[in-house]
């Protein structure tokens, strides 16, 4: 598939979350569970406005069978964007791993890899494209 640019609506999207993921964060701080930060980001996007879906089941098409292998998106927004939540000492090439592999198997383009136990939040975001 040739590249193809991000839509706009799709790069505010993401800007958007970013700047809803820092005030939950500077609310909160670092040191807690991830479940924390899922469901109080999840509670900000909803009230921004944007449809949001938390611990969605994600399916694994194997051959011609469905698999349901466990697989959950911490949150999905607006059927378009995965958010994949951490709370660790540093992110590793198999979160991004993770979230590359949760946006292949949802045909989402955009995600963003967001792990809050850092002191500053801009220093644990990585944004990820396909």
């Amino acid at each position: 598939m040739p590249y193809q640019e991000i839509p706009s609506s799709l790069n505010r999207l993401s800007q958007d979350v970013i700047g809803l993921a820092i005030k939950v964060h500077k609310n909160l701080g670092p040191g807690l569970l991830e479940s924390s930060y899922r469901e109080c980001l999840f509670y900000e996007i909803a009230k921004a406005g944007y449809f949001v879906e938390k611990e969605k089941a994600l399916p694994l098409f194997y051959e011609t069978i469905k698999l349901d292998a466990g697989y959950r998106i911490d949150i999905h927004v607006e059927k378009e964007m995965i958010i994949e939540i951490k709370a660790v000492e540093s992110l590793t090439d198999v979160h991004t791993a993770q979230l590359l592999t949760y946006m292949k198997l949802s045909e989402n383009r955009l995600g963003l890899l967001i792990n809050f136990n850092v002191t500053l939040l801009k220093n644990g975001i990585k944004r990820l494209v396909l």
